[in-house]
């Protein structure tokens, strides 16, 4: 019986593992950050801004100005809304 709930429980973590890990990045020729930001809305982000500051969360809602994470990493009970011209890279988790 151990090894029955032993299996199931390494098969399940094998089958959603893809739940984790998101896909590559689809960079086109015309992309902008704003675009990237568009393409992974609803994914759990890091956001680096030009003053070097890190900020990551799930990405709710991306306007043109403003760019809203939900449920920011270390600070679960908190949103943010950034600037979206003060963004200088994203960083996507493709990988487990």
């Amino acid at each position: 019986m151990k090894r029955f709930f032993l299996l199931l429980t390494v098969v399940c973590t094998f089958a959603c593992s893809h739940v984790f890990a998101q896909g590559k990045i689809d960079l086109q020729t015309s992309d902008t950050i704003l675009g990237i930001l568009q393409k992974n809305i609803g994914q759990v982000v890091e956001l680096r801004m030009k003053s070097g500051e890190k900020i990551a969360g799930r990405l709710e809602k991306v306007g043109d100005k403003l760019v809203h994470l939900a449920q920011l990493t270390g600070a679960e009970f908190y949103d943010a809304a950034v600037d979206a011209s003060d963004v200088s890279a994203v960083i996507v988790r493709t990988r487990k």
